[in-house]
């Protein structure tokens, strides 16, 4: 396993402080770091720069790009967090939400939201990461069901499982869409990992799912790591394995939700980057969980930035850019396992 020597954060904040403000100033139109940020300190009550830009700039900035770049962070963020926390609860480092399933339920749950009601106002925007919540809990409760032979998970059940339940909450997403005609565009972009809605309501409707969650993520270091020697020996350390499974599965799918809910499902991201942070600063996960959240949130910017750029004016779904990198990383993984172990 490599190791840094380098302390993580401070090579992981500027990163994503630098994702952020490329994520801003690419698209159509280039907008510099130096005229965002004008824009932005503006935005602070007492400070006035006389403008030297258009004031297009300033409408792309604060309503367009800035809100995007915010919920592709915290989707990032989510997706990452709750893919280590998945990979330490099944001590798998294959189990990530997409690959088991959880994302497909997670989408089949704010898709069903969407198609009973169409959000149009802050409160219907709260309502769909509840039903990604929901969608969410039922298909973990559902995989873990079926992918267990006694008293342990392994690996090939868990992604069999995975694949054939995140397969049906896909047909059944599938039917909801076709029977949603007037939504049809939208519904799919979803599913291919692109946003159908803009602004800042999605973000103020995840908002308070965001900091729960996160914070619960955030806590759960000590428990994964403690469920790493075993269900058995963690009892014998004084762990409340059976409490500590529900906190880490509630937790882990709430920021599935909170991924799925407005960004669509995205693959790899919860699977790549936890095992990046692991190879890289190691396998502790009270800091792992925190370094797969800021990785998450940097290594999603970059995707979405590279997705919009490739066929500019057009933006390409963000899940597709994922894919063509995850999948060939999916493959480096099983080969790697062949001949060590990961942990």
């Amino acid at each position: 396993m490599l190791k840094a020597k380098l302390p993580p954060y401070i090579v992981n904040l500027p990163l994503l402080l630098l994702a952020l403000i490329l994520s801003v100033a690419a698209g159509a139109v280039f907008i510099p770091p130096g005229t965002i940020t004008k824009i932005l300190l503006n935005l602070i009550p007492g400070v006035d720069i006389a403008a030297t830009w258009t004031n297009s700039f300033t409408v792309i900035v604060r309503e367009i790009r800035l809100p995007h770049t915010i919920l592709i962070a915290i989707t990032g963020a989510s997706l990452a967090g709750s893919g280590a926390a998945y990979q330490g609860l099944f001590r798998n480092p294959l189990a990530d939400p997409y690959l088991i399933g959880v994302a497909s339920g997670a989408g089949l749950g704010a898709i069903f939201t969407m198609a009973i009601s169409w959000p149009e106002d802050l409160l219907g925007f709260y309502f769909i990461p509840a039903g990604a919540f929901v969608g969410a809990i039922l298909t973990v409760i559902l995989v873990y069901s079926l992918a267990r032979v006694g008293r342990t998970v392994p690996l090939t059940t868990l992604i069999l499982a995975g694949v054939a339940v995140g397969a049906f909450a896909s047909a059944l997403t599938s039917y909801l869409m076709l029977r949603s005609e007037d939504e049809i565009y939208r519904a799919i972009s979803f599913l291919l990992g692109g946003s159908p809605v803009a602004g800042w309501k999605p973000i103020l409707g995840i908002l308070p799912y965001l900091i729960v969650g996160m914070s619960l993520l955030a806590a759960s270091g000590h428990m994964l790591n403690v469920l790493q020697f075993g269900e058995e020996q963690a009892k014998q350390l004084g762990l409340a394995v059976n409490k500590a499974k529900v906190y880490i599965v509630i937790t882990a799918s709430l920021t599935t939700a909170i991924a799925v809910s407005f960004s669509g499902v995205i693959g790899f991201i919860g699977l790549i980057v936890p095992h990046v942070m692991r190879i890289i600063w190691g396998a502790d996960y009270k800091r792992l969980i925190r370094l797969s959240i800021i990785g998450g949130a940097t290594a999603l910017l970059l995707a979405d930035t590279l997705a919009r750029v490739l066929l500019a004016p057009q933006s390409l779904p963000v899940g597709i850019v994922t894919a063509l990198a995850g999948a060939p990383f999916f493959l480096w993984i099983l080969r790697r396992a062949k001949s060590e172990v990961f942990w």
